[in-house]
């Protein structure tokens, strides 16, 4: 069952488009209010802290939720992040092509948890929070199955969402996927949809 309309827009902290067309396509009113959180500082300063990649996910969700909403009094800011995690080591986002090549050769025929945290704030509060852990094996490839499927992929994406898109594409890639799909796309919208229910 879809969920009506929210007589609320809520705003999304965010400049994720994949994101965007989830709640779009859930009839979630939505405005995008990117937070400009530096989440590489802020990765640093988690992981001198000894955080794990689930932590780090749930508190840069946090911290660019609670940034947004300081600045939108009485309004619902969702933020979200979503991490890499291989053998509890946190693996960023590429900075480079050449960088994605070694980081999907480091994946290769390996399993590893992609997190996905959202949180909802209002008012500087945190308010709500929830993360999900899917679980991918991929597949054993060659040298040349992960230069391909990279010439597939326009640099900007690769550097702003990651080693792989699996709503585009990225899929092939994997021998087992388990976890909820929307999750694994950046944000976990049955659970979402059930805690904006509950405020009605």
């Amino acid at each position: 069952m879809k969920l009506k309309k929210t007589a609320e827009e809520i705003i999304l902290a965010s400049k994720s488009e994949v994101r965007k067309k989830i709640l779009d396509k859930n009839n979630i009113k939505s405005i995008v209010v990117p937070s400009r959180v530096d989440e590489d500082q802020a990765k640093e300063s988690l992981l001198a802290a000894g955080a794990d990649p689930l932590s780090i996910s749930k508190n840069l969700a946090e911290l660019k939720s609670i940034k947004v909403s300081k600045s939108y009094p009485d309004k619902i800011v969702l933020g979200a992040d979503s991490v890499i995690s291989l053998n509890n080591e946190l693996i960023n986002k590429p900075s480079s092509r050449e960088e994605a090549f070694e980081i999907l050769k480091r994946l290769n025929n390996s399993k590893h948890y992609l997190i996905s945290s959202v949180c909802f704030s209002k008012n500087g509060a945190m308010i709500w929070n929830f993360t999900d852990k899917s679980e991918l094996k991929m597949k054993n490839l060659s040298t040349m199955e992960i230069k391909e499927y990279l010439s597939k992929i326009q640099t900007d994406t690769l550097l702003a969402y990651g080693v792989y898109q699996i709503e585009a594409g990225g899929l092939t890639l994997f021998e087992s996927v388990k976890g909820d799909r929307n999750s694994i796309m950046g944000l976990p919208i049955s659970k979402i949809k059930e805690y904006l229910g509950s405020l009605k």
